[in-house]
Parts: C-alpha cells; structure tokens; sequence
C-alpha cells in the first residue's frame, strides 16, 4: 500500500470525493454537510494524502487536514467501501497526524456526523476525544465535533 502527499485534482480522486458527497449527502441534510470542494482542497494550507495499492494505481482512499493555524482540520477522510476494514482509514489517519506534526501543528480537529458510527469509532481508538463546536461550524445535533493535541 502505498500513502502519499498528491493533488486532489485527479479523474481518480475526484471520483472518491464524489463518492464521499453521495454518501454524506445520503445521511444529512444540506446544512448538516460541512464538504470541501477541489479548489478549497488545494490550496497551499492542505495536506492531501491518496492511498493507492501500488504506484500508478487507482486511488481506493484518502484525506486531508487543513493547517487553519493554531490547529488543522481532518476533513475528506474516505476509503472505498470494498477496501473497508483492513485498517486503510487508520493508516490514512497516521499519514495525516504525521504530515501535520512536520509542520508544528499541535492539535487536530475534526467534524463529522452522527450516523457515521465507524468513523466516530476510529478517531476515538486514534485518541480523539469529542469536544465543543470550533471554527464557524453552526450548533447542530447532528454533529460530533472531536479533537488530538500531537507532538510536533
């Protein structure tokens, strides 16, 4: 398996964020879907890391972290759902801690929804732990707000 730093802006990544649109969009309302559009994710503050099988495969996961200064954001954290359940979601996780640790970012936050139960799951076995809202996220009760202080 390979995990690497790439650009969004790939026929093959791109339809894994579409992938991840139709699913959230399948669980929440519009308002209740916080999604990050190709621009949005490469923009110099991104840290956008593909997984790929092999070199020059096409991408089965990936995810992002945007570096917003005192702390980075998880955001577009996807695994195909055929390849789910090897622990691809974690190693993309560790990617994405490590990536933002080189950078001296001391805390990682995140948003997600409270139909993703998996999800929930494994950031809370990676040491999350929920926390208040941030950012300029509106109070919703379908949200599940969670955050990681890492060693930079």
């Amino acid at each position: 398996m390979q995990i690497t730093l790439e650009s969004p802006n790939q026929p093959d990544v791109i339809a894994l964020i579409q992938a991840l649109d139709d699913y959230q969009t399948s669980l929440y309302p519009p308002e209740s879907n916080h999604l990050l559009d190709i621009n949005a994710l490469m923009q110099p503050n991104v840290l956008f890391v593909v997984a790929r099988p092999a070199p020059n495969r096409p991408a089965i996961a990936c995810g992002a972290v945007v570096l917003m200064g005192d702390y980075g954001e998880v955001k577009r954290m996807y695994v195909q759902p055929e390849q789910r359940g090897h622990g691809l979601a974690k190693a993309i996780l560790t990617t994405l801690e490590t990536e933002a640790a080189n950078v001296y970012c001391p805390c990682l936050r995140l948003e997600t929804g409270i139909h993703q139960h998996e999800a929930i799951a494994l950031y809370e076995r990676s040491g999350f732990t929920r926390c208040g809202r941030y950012g300029e996220y509106p109070e919703d009760p379908l949200s599940v707000f969670m955050e990681k202080r890492i060693a930079a």
